[in-house]
C-alpha cells in the first residue's frame, strides 16, 4: 500500500476497483483525487476516496470484434450513514451524479471534461450540479450546457454560504 494523499480512516472511503488487461478491458480514473493506493498485481489497483470527492470511473470491455462496453459514472464518495447508491468496482457505492453508457455518449462527457480543464478548473471541483444536468440532457438526447466561469463562481458562494 502506497502513504495516503489525504488523511481519513480506512473504513471511511469509498474504494474502486481498477482493471486492465490490454486490448480487453480497461477501469481508469478519468478525474478525482485518491487518498489510498492499493497495487493488488500488474493488472489490478484499488484506489480510496475520501467522503465527499467527486471522482470520473471510467470502464470499457471488448472482444475479438471490438469494444462491446463502454460507460462513464461521476461519483461523490459519501459519508458514513449516507444514502448511497451502487456501483460495480465501487465500495459501497456513492452519490451518482452522472451516469452514461455508449461510447458516442462516453465521449461526449470526455469532452465536457477536457472543456472545464481547458478554461483552469480541476473538473473535481466542478459544481455537481453541472454533472447532473448533463446526465439529464445526454439522457434526453439533448446537448449539455458548458461550464462557465459564472457558474463556478456562484457554485462556490452557494457553498460558503452553506458551510
Amino acid at each position: 500500500m502506497t502513504p495516503s494523499t489525504q488523511s481519513a480512516p480506512r473504513g471511511t472511503l469509498t474504494t474502486v476497483e481498477l482493471i486492465w488487461i490490454e486490448k480487453r478491458i480497461e477501469h481508469r480514473i478519468r478525474f478525482g483525487r485518491p487518498a489510498q493506493e492499493m497495487i493488488i498485481d500488474e493488472r489490478r489497483r484499488v484506489l480510496g476516496f475520501v467522503p465527499g470527492s467527486i471522482f470520473a470511473f471510467v470502464r470499457w470491455v471488448a472482444n475479438d470484434f471490438g469494444t462491446i462496453a463502454s460507460r462513464i459514472d461521476i461519483v461523490r464518495a459519501v459519508l458514513p450513514g449516507e444514502p448511497y447508491q451502487t456501483l460495480p468496482h465501487i465500495r459501497p457505492g456513492g452519490e451518482i451524479l452522472l451516469k452514461i453508457a455508449g461510447w458516442d455518449k462516453v465521449e461526449r462527457v470526455l469532452k465536457l471534461i477536457d472543456a472545464i480543464e481547458r478554461i483552469g478548473f480541476d473538473p473535481v471541483e466542478a459544481a455537481p450540479d453541472h454533472w447532473r444536468q448533463a446526465h439529464n440532457r445526454l439522457v434526453a438526447g439533448g446537448t449539455p450546457r458548458a461550464y462557465s466561469l459564472e457558474q463556478h463562481r456562484a457554485f462556490l458562494l452557494r457553498k460558503r454560504a452553506t458551510s
